[in-house]
Order: C-alpha cells, then sequence, then structure tokens
C-alpha cells in the first residue's frame, strides 16, 4: 500500500460518520469539580429531608402513645381512687359496727349519729392525690430549695418527691402518764384483759389499749408510793436504790409501750404477757410468777451435776430440749429482757399495793 492511500485513510477516520448530526451534543467524558460538588450536596439535602420526614413521623407517634399512656394512667388512678374511697366507707362502716358492739357489750352508750353533709358546708378539701402542672411542681420544689428535677426522674416520681417533702408528720397528741403514749388509755373498769387472744384488728387495739393502761397505773402508783416515804427513807441508800429501780423499770418498759402502740407485739410474747396481766388483775402473783418463768426460761430441762454417767447414753436425753429447737431463747435479746424484768418489777410492786386474799398467792 502507498503512502496516498494510508493518507486517504487516516482522513476518513477523523471525519464525522453520515449517522451524527452535527447540532447533536457530544457525550462528556469528564466532569468538572464544582458540578460534582453540586451533585453531592443535592443527594446530601435530600438525605436530609428523608431523614428529618421521618423523625418528624418517629416524635408524633410517640406522642400520640405516651398522649394514650397518659389517658390510661388517669383512668386507671380515677378507678383506684374510687376504688379506695369506696374501701375506706367500707372499713369505717365496719369499724363503727364493731364500736357499737364493744360498746353494748361493755354496756358504754351508743355512738352519737354521724350529722349529714349539708348544703351549706364548705366543699371538701382537694385531693392529696390530685395531679399538679409540670411548670406549677418544679417552682414550688425550687421554692423548696430542692432539686428542680432528678436525673431520670418522671412526672409522677417528681409528684411523689414532692409529696413526701410537704407532707405534715401525722404526730397525734401523746397521752399523760409515766410513759407517754398515743395510745388512748382506759379506766381501770375496762383494764381486764381477756383470757383469750383477741383476732380481729379492733379487739388487738383495744387489747393495747388495756395492756398500756394497767402498766400505766402500775408506774404511777409506784411513783406515788415512793414520794409518800418519809425524807430519811427516801434519802437513805435503800431509798435511793428503789428510786432508781423504778426508773429503770419506767425507761425500759418503754419499747414495749412502743410497740404498743405501732401493734407489733409477737405472738410469743403477748400470749405470755397477757397471761401474767390476767393473773395480775386477779391477784394470782404466783400464777404470774410462773408465767413470767415461762415466758422468760422456757421449760427447757436444765441439768445440774453431771449428766452423763458411764458409757451409754440413755434413751430419752435427746428429748430435753425437744421443745426448744428452733427458736431462739427469749432473753437473748436485750430490749426484750429488760422491759420483762420491768415487768417481774410491777409484779412485786403490784402484790404490795393490792395483796391478794389468799397468802398462798403472794410471790417468794
Amino acid at each position: 500500500m502507498d503512502f496516498a492511500a494510508l493518507m486517504s485513510k487516516e482522513i476518513s477516520k477523523g471525519k464525522p460518520s453520515s449517522q451524527e448530526t452535527p447540532d447533536s451534543e457530544p457525550t462528556k467524558k469528564y466532569l468538572k469539580r464544582a458540578d460534582l460538588e453540586a451533585q453531592r450536596q443535592e443527594a446530601y439535602l435530600q438525605e436530609q429531608k428523608t431523614i428529618h420526614r421521618e423523625r418528624e413521623e418517629k416524635l408524633s407517634q410517640k406522642r400520640k402513645l405516651e398522649e394514650e399512656e397518659a389517658a390510661r394512667t388517669r383512668e386507671r388512678d380515677e378507678k383506684r381512687r374510687r376504688l379506695a374511697s369506696g374501701s375506706h366507707k367500707r372499713r369505717e362502716e365496719e369499724d363503727q359496727k364493731a364500736e357499737r358492739a364493744r360498746r353494748r357489750r361493755l354496756g358504754l352508750p351508743d355512738l352519737p349519729p354521724k350529722p349529714q353533709a349539708s348544703a351549706e358546708d364548705p366543699p371538701p378539701p382537694a385531693s392529696a392525690d390530685a395531679d399538679i402542672p409540670d411548670d406549677v411542681l418544679i417552682s414550688h420544689l425550687r421554692a423548696l430549695h430542692e432539686p428542680a428535677t432528678l436525673f431520670g426522674e418522671t412526672h409522677r416520681q417528681r409528684l411523689r418527691r414532692y409529696r413526701q417533702l410537704t407532707a405534715a408528720p401525722a404526730t397525734p397528741a401523746a397521752t399523760p402518764g409515766p410513759i407517754p403514749t398515743t395510745l388512748a388509755l382506759v379506766p381501770e373498769s375496762d383494764m381486764k384483759v381477756p383470757a383469750t387472744l383477741p383476732t380481729d384488728a379492733v379487739g388487738r387495739a383495744f387489747l393495747f389499749r388495756q395492756l398500756a393502761s394497767y402498766f400505766s397505773m402500775v408506774l404511777a402508783e409506784w411513783a406515788a408510793a415512793l414520794g409518800q416515804r418519809p425524807q430519811s427513807v427516801r434519802e437513805s441508800f435503800q431509798g435511793r436504790a428503789a428510786e432508781e429501780a423504778m426508773r429503770q423499770s419506767r425507761e425500759n418498759m418503754r419499747p414495749l409501750f412502743r410497740r404498743f402502740e405501732r401493734g407489733e407485739v409477737e405472738e410469743g410474747i403477748l400470749g405470755p404477757v397477757v397471761g401474767i396481766v390476767r393473773a395480775a388483775q386477779e391477784r394470782r402473783y404466783v400464777d404470774a410468777n410462773d408465767g413470767y418463768l415461762t415466758l422468760s426460761i422456757g421449760k427447757a430441762a436444765w441439768p445440774i451435776g453431771v449428766t452423763m454417767v458411764g458409757i451409754h447414753e440413755r434413751s430419752a436425753r435427746e428429748k430435753l430440749h425437744e421443745s426448744d429447737k428452733g427458736q431462739a431463747h427469749i432473753m437473748s435479746d436485750e430490749v426484750t429482757r429488760k422491759f420483762l424484768q420491768s415487768i417481774k418489777r410491777c409484779l412485786s410492786f403490784a402484790q404490795t399495793r393490792w395483796p391478794p386474799d389468799d397468802q398462798l398467792q403472794l410471790m417468794g
């Protein structure tokens, strides 16, 4: 192939084909940096719009769920409030019925009728469970110099914390006596404790009042008897020792009175104490002393001297402490030991203040 043919072939390759029109825009093989940045920014804006739209949808759905949960919570609280008010009314009616039955049994006058609420009476105060707006609640907490909100604290928890801070402590008036107590003391004619422990709450509360009244009467009589002694006797060693014993017994019986107020006396202690008090009220001081010994040291065998003679074990020896298994000794508790010893001292004074008709009932 000569040189002229080669040149014509190369020239023909450089000419445009018949299919391409002169007006058609040629395809861009390369893009500018500015065009790439504009495309990237546009894609980023579209993505951010999609994310923002999805977030708004989730927030609206969450607000809707929270509103539904708040509505259900309000309905539950309202239902619980209605049930509580109904149960409170029923409890009041049952208490009034039991009190009327007790008064009829003791021969006391009946309860006065409850006054009916009239239209002129002032409206009752707002319930303590009423909700408080969050901004008002925060201002109240700041006025009390308390943190407005704690970490992770909800509105209900914040409201409960405000109720606990503003709740007035329930301190009923204490009854004057040797040991001040919130229990209403009963007269001497109603101090006779029953032979068996009551099982209902009303009877148990009245029993605690009877026990507190009896011990208060004994301590008051004890203090009065010590105060009537001559000056020379009171200033003697024996007189000061008797005064100190009375004062120590009074202080040691304070925990027992606190248990009476709370109604938290153990069954293993309450039953024997009631038996001791009943025997003392009937002036059976030997029986009361036996009850004290049974309560304090129990009925366990106390071997004296040699217990194992020989190489063989007795057949019934394992039954000596069988009744005391599974329970701690009652004198192991220091507080219990002290008020039980104080009860014993009250018994010793009671037999001198109210001597028995039968001389065999005097404790040694």
